[in-house]
């Protein structure tokens, strides 16, 4: 099994953002595991380049260790620096903002809370600036750093570094998220975005005193989704690219469903009509389902391969399946892409 690096990173995250009660053996037992899974997640790296998981991953666990006041040894600090240095973190035909960003904040902790050396601080603090710059040279027009849901992290970056009274930048992408909160609809990613709303990032845990919280969390019953009246037909197509696939187009069905569903009703329909039969799979994950199979064919995270979500003709969608609610008519694509 791969290392749970990243889930146990936001577990201890969260952890420590609620103040638990000062018992410290639990928190030092998963303190533990989690530098285990540090350990065997680079092992991936001796076979396929990179961590098992993700460089995205092994930020979130430097992070999450820097938080807790946990050293890290400088071995595992310098695999994410020379990640960085040599331009590892970025999809294929892309950049990867989010990984940036985590990384970088890592790196931000590791030197406020002078967990590294003098010279060791130096090069994060370098490195920091240089992704920093990278973020505002990737600004798209929309105000994004990226997408939608990797800009709360990108503006993390401006908060802990002090960077964001003086970056137009920044200015930008928060216009952008205020227009857009309703993207944000699942625990995973309100918890991104919270903090930034409020102008902090997530190397503000690390100075709460716990003592001088209060107790303000009250249960919500969430409001059920408005019904849209009447039924819509959506187009379904499933690509995969060759030679993997000498058929190109696997599947390429009309799906009726009723108005206002989810990409992930629309694949439920379409699994239900057949023929030609149509079958998926989901895990479920911190950000909701994940799309893990399509006609027998997995997104495998060793092949660094996964399910990309597109409206006709190329367009990736900023949400996940059970997130995207697709208009009538429309051409919803599930391509079987390299990261």
């Amino acid at each position: 099994e791969r290392p749970e690096t990243g889930r146990l990173a936001l577990y201890l995250l969260g952890l420590r953002a609620t103040c638990p009660p000062p018992e410290p053996g639990p928190q030092r037992f998963l303190v533990t595991w989690l530098k285990y899974y540090l350990e065997e997640d680079w092992a991936g790296s001796r076979r396929h380049g990179h961590p098992l998981t993700s460089y995205y991953q092994y930020g979130l666990g430097v992070l999450a260790l820097c938080v807790h006041r946990k050293r890290v040894r400088e071995e595992v600090i310098r695999r994410l620096l020379a990640a960085e240095q040599h331009g590892r973190f970025g999809h294929a035909g892309g950049s990867a903002v989010d990984t940036e960003a985590v990384v970088a904040l890592a790196f931000t902790c590791l030197e406020q809370e002078r967990l590294v050396g003098t010279r060791l601080a130096a090069e994060l603090r370098a490195a920091t600036r240089r992704a920093r710059r990278r973020m505002v040279e990737a600004q798209s027009q929309d105000g994004f750093f990226g997408n939608v849901y990797s800009t709360p992290w990108a503006m993390q970056v401006f908060i802990a570094t002090k960077a964001c009274r003086t970056q137009p930048a920044y200015g930008r992408a928060m216009a952008a998220l205020l227009e857009n909160l309703d993207a944000f609809t699942t625990a995973a990613t309100m918890a991104q975005v919270l903090p930034v709303l409020h102008g902090h990032s997530y190397l503000d845990i690390t100075s709460m005193r716990c003592w001088e919280e209060l107790d303000t969390l009250t249960p919500v019953s969430p409001e059920p989704e408005p019904e849209v009246p009447g039924n819509m037909t959506v187009r379904l197509v499933v690509e995969c690219p060759e030679p993997q696939c000498p058929q190109h187009q696997l599947y390429d069905q009309l799906v009726p469903v009723p108005a206002g569903t989810s990409l992930l009703d629309v694949l439920k329909a379409a699994a239900a009509q057949g023929p030609p039969n149509f079958t998926f799979e989901t895990q479920e994950t911190p950000q909701g389902p994940f799309l893990s199979r399509v006609l027998g064919l997995d997104a495998q995270q060793q092949e660094r391969s996964y399910w990309q979500l597109l409206t006709a003709p190329s367009t990736s969608l900023q949400m996940g399946v059970a997130d995207y609610r697709p208009r009538d008519g429309e051409t919803l694509i599930l391509r079987l892409s390299q990261w």
